[in-house]
Formats: structure tokens, sequence, C-alpha cells
């Protein structure tokens, strides 16, 4: 269930700021065509801090059957304590969620023991696997490698999903969870191929909303031990993750640069009908938009040139 490339999915909105739901359809129309192994909704890049409670059960469901079982789906349950998290991860079981995704508690400042009880907690009281998520620049702290080590070995969790960018511990993670069955997924756009070079069993970036194909090739690539493709491709997806970056820093935040580029990119990619973000994050600009096509003409994925690429992709 937690092998290959899953992409974490953006949610598409409509003027109103509702999920956009024939837009997500046709963004995991177009995930599933290229080939990908698994969906990720309602996660960091689906903007999963601003979705309202319904608005994620609607991501969920549209995801779901629209996967309907062709690929495992992994639904984020993410917020400040155990019991909302419980609460999100319960909804999306019942949504038809293959996996629920879950951080650690956020906002309280939670040491390792709490950590660990946060996890055993949601872990008895589910009956799909979970996903611990790893994600520090968001949460405010590291997960410990030796706490997700006991918690893989006592089959508490069933993957983590490390989006540290931390490559040693990453490393740590793969040495101390060896054996346990339990799979470590990045969630590094422009590690990927050392990530999976060092043992991950699958890779989780944004930027494959953008260019599944891409990280579909990296990952054969490095499935068949041509690391040297995997490296090339790689050196090609971080230059098309420079549109995370076209943004003016000093009028938007990282975050709102990143999602809202993503979102740009698949309107014109002609995948999805607007690019709009929820609050706070704030709109790029048309400046900033023509930019993004100049990086997507060049990688060769504006609408024109996409039927060529998808060609380009053995099945």
């Amino acid at each position: 269930m937690f092998r290959g490339v899953i992409p974490p999915l953006c949610t598409p909105l409509t003027d109103d700021g509702e999920v956009d739901t024939a837009s997500l359809e046709r963004l995991c129309g177009f995930l599933l065509d290229a080939g990908v192994h698994g969906l990720f909704v309602c996660g960091s890049t689906g903007e999963v801090s601003q979705l309202t409670d319904q608005a994620r059960a609607t991501a969920v469901r549209t995801v779901v059957g629209t996967a309907a079982g062709q690929v495992p789906v992994l639904a984020g349950a993410i917020d400040t304590a155990t019991e909302r998290v419980l609460a999100h991860a319960r909804a999306a079981q019942a949504l038809g969620a293959d996996a629920v995704v879950a951080t650690a508690p956020f906002y309280v400042g939670v040491t390792a023991p709490e950590v660990r009880a946060h996890y055993r907690r949601l872990a008895a009281a589910l009956d799909v696997p979970l996903v611990a998520y790893d994600i520090p620049a968001n949460v405010g702290r590291k997960l410990p490698v030796e706490v997700l080590a006991e918690l893989a070995h006592d089959a508490a969790i069933g993957a983590v999903k490390d989006s540290s960018g931390d490559l040693e511990s990453f490393q740590r993670l793969l040495d101390a969870t060896r054996g346990t069955g339990v799979d470590c997924l990045t969630g590094s756009e422009n590690l990927a191929d050392l990530a999976l070079l060092r043992g991950a069993h699958g890779v989780v970036p944004g930027l494959g909303n953008v260019d599944p194909h891409g990280y579909l090739r990296l990952h054969r690539a490095a499935r068949a031990g041509d690391w040297a493709a995997a490296r090339d491709e790689q050196r090609r997806l971080v230059r098309l993750f420079a549109i995370t970056t076209v943004a003016d820093p000093a009028r938007v935040g990282p975050i709102s640069a990143a999602l809202g580029a993503f979102k740009t990119a698949l309107v014109l990619r002609g995948v999805i009908d607007r690019p709009h973000t929820l609050p706070p994050l704030l709109p790029l600009t048309g400046a900033e938009t023509e930019r993004i096509a100049a990086h997507l003409a060049t990688a060769g994925l504006l609408p024109d040139a996409r039927a060529q690429a998808e060609a380009e992709t053995p099945s």
C-alpha cells in the first residue's frame, strides 16, 4: 500500500472557496492515467489546515470515489490534539480511505512520550493502517526516530512519511525499522533519487501533481538500479521545482508560493479550473503566472506538449 509514487493532492477550489469536485476528479484521473501507485488527500499540499470539516469530507469522498479501488487512498487527519485527529481519522475511515496519515500534535509542544501515546491512541481506535507524518517545518518538532522505531516494531504504524529533508535521519529511520514491514516514504521533491538510493519505499512529491510522469520515470529508473537515469530525471525535476520560488517573498510566504505555483501549473496544463488557495494564503500575480508558464514550456508540460510527454512514458 505504501510503495511507489503517491502524490499529495492539491485541493481545487471554486470561486466560493468550496471544494471543486469536478476539478478534483480530473486531477485524480490525470494522476491515475499517469500510473501513480496511490493518492494522498488532505495533506499539506491539499491545504488540510485551512479546510473545514465538511470540505475535508468532500475531498476524501471525491478521491475515494474516483480512485474506485484502482490504487490505495491515504487521507490526512491533521489537527492540534489527539482527539481532534481521531475524529478526522474516523471520518476518513468511514468514507472509505485505505489509510490515515497523522502528524504529531502541534501548538501545545509535546514530548516524546506524548508523541508515543498519541500514535498508540490512534492506532488502537482505527481499523485502517496509520501513517506517521514527520514534517517539522509545519509541526515545530521532528518525530524521534526511536519513537517511530518502537511504534513500528509494535505494529502501531504501517508507514512513515518523512518530509524533513534530513537524509541522515531518514537513513537512521530505515535502519531502525528494517524487518518490521513498515514502509518509509520521502516527501522531498528534490531528494527523491537519494532517498530511493538509501532504501526509501516510495515518494510523496507535491510537484507530482504537476509532473507525475517525471516522478514515475525516476522511480522506475531507481527500481531498475539505473541511478544515472534517476539522477538525470531528478535534476530535471529540480529545475521544474523552481516554479515554487517565482512569487515575491516580500508579498507571500513559501506555502502560498508553492501551493499557488502547483495550482497555477495545473490550470495551465488544463487539469483544474482555478488556481485559488484558501485564506490566509494569497494568490499569485499575472506576472508570476507568466513565469510559471515559461518553466512549464521549458519542461515540455504545456497542453500542446502533454500528449508527447505521456506517450513517452512506458506503461
